[in-house]
């Protein structure tokens, strides 16, 4: 198995992973190979949201009728950023 050795992590990057180890409750080494597979899209492991499935499968006007549909939500309430 291959070693690999990471320098100059930037402070942020270092309390994420910690945090994530915690969260995880495996270890550093476990936790930063788990997070670059899935990054990377390798192994059973991946995250799916479940709808890839759907991509590219609406009509033109499917997708019209989904943007009109949800339209309102697009809009910014001033009110509520005062």
């Amino acid at each position: 198995m291959r070693h690999l050795t990471i320098r100059h992590v930037p402070p942020a990057l270092a309390r994420a992973l910690e945090a994530e180890k915690r969260r995880r409750r495996t270890s550093l080494n476990r936790t930063v190979i788990d997070l670059l597979t899935q990054a990377l899209g390798l192994g059973a492991g991946r995250r799916s949201n479940g709808l890839a499935r759907f991509a590219g499968t609406w009509t033109r006007e499917e997708f019209e009728e989904f943007e009109k549909a949800v339209e309102f939500t697009e809009q910014i309430d001033e009110e509520l950023w005062r």
